[in-house]
């Protein structure tokens, strides 16, 4: 018999606007991975063990220039620890 490892999954849930679209469509262009979940007004953007935000592909998406600090306006939770949050970058995994 054989054991699978499952890597528990990181993620965020984000207000769904208009505003927000290209924040989402940056998230799923950087995490291949990622797997997304529409509901009413949300979306749940989960990834085994690891989730970047990268501030070059979210201002590619939104044609417009962007602030990390902007995401706080976007998201409505988030499941994993944010270990880096820089002006380039925002990073949500596990510690462990």
């Amino acid at each position: 018999m054989s054991e699978t490892t499952q890597t528990r999954k990181v993620g965020v849930d984000i207000q769904e606007s208009e505003n927000n679209r290209g924040v989402i469509e940056a998230i799923e262009a950087d995490n291949p991975e990622a797997e997304l979940t529409h509901s009413p007004g949300l979306v749940r953007i989960a990834a085994p063990g690891r989730l970047v935000i990268q501030q070059a592909t979210v201002e590619e998406k939104l044609g417009r220039p962007w602030e990390t600090h902007e995401f706080q306006m976007a998201i409505v939770s988030y499941f994993g620890h944010i270990q880096e949050w820089d002006d380039d970058e925002i990073v949500i995994a596990w510690d462990h």
